[in-house]
């Protein structure tokens, strides 16, 4: 059970932001925390406690006022640990080569799921063009008449695609890890979504991390628990760096 640590990027900045707020409409979030530092500083501090395997993920789409600014901050965090990062956003398979220069994988839901369904043109293409080792397949989902589904276009749209068993074997052909974010608990630090936990730790049979309300050291020992020890972990909002109460270094030590 290993940390990943995370670099979020919103409107030009890193932040940690109430997931199920975000909204393409006006480049909307509530944020939790905005940093007065940069994606370098971040990506140094992951380097300097040997913590690979953390996510960048740009939360503004191709096309916003905003998404060059985003990059900057993504590349200067790729840059102060290289081979270190992975990165999502925008992915797709025509411009995740130059992200892999710097970045150990790149991280896609959207480019995979379009009106609601599995575009597997798209993920052959994707897989083809990075290969299987270098892809991390996003699932994170939300809830909905009592199932959970994965969501795209920045948690903002449902897929008709159920987060259960079935899902995660079909998938784990494709990539070499999945990332799969609880919005309905993401940004609001008042404990993990027990059940998302215990199918990922019933069905994950790639290394996989779990996102999503992590607020105490008791949260980490139930997703232990319901991971079974294998199901990798990250903490936005209640880390003492992003401003909250969860002691940065106690958690390295925690997810070692």
């Amino acid at each position: 059970m290993k940390f990943r640590p995370c670099i979020d990027i919103h409107n030009g900045n890193v932040k940690q932001i109430v997931g199920g707020s975000l909204s393409d409409k006006n480049n909307y979030a509530v944020d939790n925390f905005v940093s007065e530092y940069d994606g370098a500083y971040y990506g140094k501090l992951y380097k300097s406690y040997g913590l690979t395997g953390g996510h960048i993920i740009i939360l503004n789409p191709v096309g916003s006022e905003f998404y060059n600014a985003d990059l900057e901050q993504a590349y200067s965090a790729l840059s102060a640990f290289e081979g270190g990062l992975q990165i999502g956003g925008g992915i797709n398979d025509e411009n995740a080569a130059q992200f892999l220069e710097k970045a150990s994988h790149v991280i896609v839901t959207s480019f995979v799921f379009k009106n609601g369904v599995v575009n597997f043109d798209n993920l052959n293409r994707l897989v083809k063009s990075v290969g299987k080792s270098r892809l991390v397949l996003d699932l994170s989902c939300r809830k909905r008449d009592g199932k959970y589904y994965v969501v795209t276009d920045r948690w903002q749209k449902f897929t008709d695609i159920e987060m259960n068993s079935q899902t995660l074997e079909m998938f784990s052909k494709y990539c070499d890890e999945f990332l799969i974010h609880a919005v309905d608990t993401e940004g609001k630090a008042k404990g993990i979504e027990p059940q998302i936990a215990k199918i990922m730790g019933e069905y994950c049979t790639i290394p996989s991390t779990y996102a999503g309300g992590i607020s105490s050291f008791e949260d980490l020992d139930n997703l232990k628990e319901l991971g079974k020890g294998k199901i990798d972990f990250t903490i936005g909002s209640a880390l003492d760096i992003f401003g909250g109460n969860m002691n940065f270094e106690k958690v390295t030590v925690y997810g070692k």
